[in-house]
């Protein structure tokens, strides 16, 4: 194994335990045992592992049934939506090449997740909303069709929206909107900047800040947190994605939170525990657990 596939080292554990609110333990390697053993003895305690399909939703809901601390949340990715309707002949979802299955795919598939979305320990509908940089033009209508499909799902079923917004942000606001945003919405990995901040705050909706934010190009994101309003600010994994610096390019886990969330704590200027303590009881007002 190179160093830059070697996971990164376990941080100084945190005295205040925390939970990771999105992550997606079915990319990464090792069982979900070890990574909840190892995160717990980090001080991260609870994680909301997050299906981007049929398959991985069913996954997160299976996992969250048997396992205390764990929470689920079930959806199509955005990206998910378009392979579904139009086709993935890349095989690029892990799912290898598949064939169009038109809107009634769709409709089956949305059905599938509603089905999940009902169960207890399914406690958000995500990750949802529009992704810009991966889908083209001809994908939108399927992306944008599906996403107000979660929206009215997680109404109905009372849990909370978890959005996927990826260089679509006027797009992704303009639909909840529209459609009337859940009482419990999350920005997953939030992408906008300290203007958009502004706008989710008076809205009320969460933003979540994953190991981006301690990316150098990522001013933006440090300034959007510094304006976010403290008891809507979360803290992500995303893992095995966006792991945060020094361990940038490295496999990210539950267990780096603390990284991340020190490098939180210093853009606030408050203590760690102070950060923790925040973002603890966010997690749990907006998973409702």
């Amino acid at each position: 194994m190179s160093a830059k596939d070697a996971p990164p080292p376990l941080p100084e554990p945190l005295l205040v335990e925390v939970a990771d609110s999105h992550t997606h333990l079915d990319l990464q390697s090792g069982t979900v045992e070890e990574a909840l053993v190892k995160a717990a003895a980090v001080g991260v305690t609870t994680v909301v592992q997050v299906g981007c399909d049929v398959k991985g939703s069913q996954w997160a809901a299976e996992t969250a049934a048997a396992h205390e601390h764990v929470h689920a949340a079930v959806a199509l990715h955005p990206n998910e939506a378009p392979r579904i309707v139009l086709g993935d002949p890349d095989g690029w979802s892990r799912q290898g090449a598949r064939e169009g299955g038109g809107d009634s795919a769709l409709d089956d598939a949305l059905a599938e997740i509603d089905r999940l979305a009902a169960l207890p320990y399914v406690r958000g509908v995500g990750e949802t909303g529009l992704d810009f940089f991966r889908t083209g033009p001809e994908g939108i209508a399927a992306q944008e069709r599906s996403f107000r499909a979660h929206i009215e799902i997680a109404k109905r079923r009372g849990k909370a929206l978890v959005i996927h917004d990826r260089e679509a942000h006027a797009d992704v606001l303009r639909v909840l909107d529209e459609e009337g945003a859940p009482e419990r919405t999350v920005f997953h990995c939030y992408s906008g900047d300290a203007a958009m901040a502004e706008i989710c705050a008076a809205k009320g909706y969460y933003m979540s800040f994953a190991g981006n934010v301690t990316f150098k190009n990522a001013q933006h994101l440090r300034d959007a947190l510094a304006v976010a309003p403290l008891e809507l600010v979360l803290v992500e994994t995303d893992a095995p994605f966006l792991t945060p610096a020094p361990y940038r390019g490295r496999p990210n886990a539950p267990y780096l939170i603390p990284v991340t969330l020190r490098a939180m704590a210093e853009v606030r200027g408050i203590g760690e525990n102070e950060m923790a303590e925040a973002v603890a009881v966010n997690t749990a007002r907006a998973f409702d657990y």
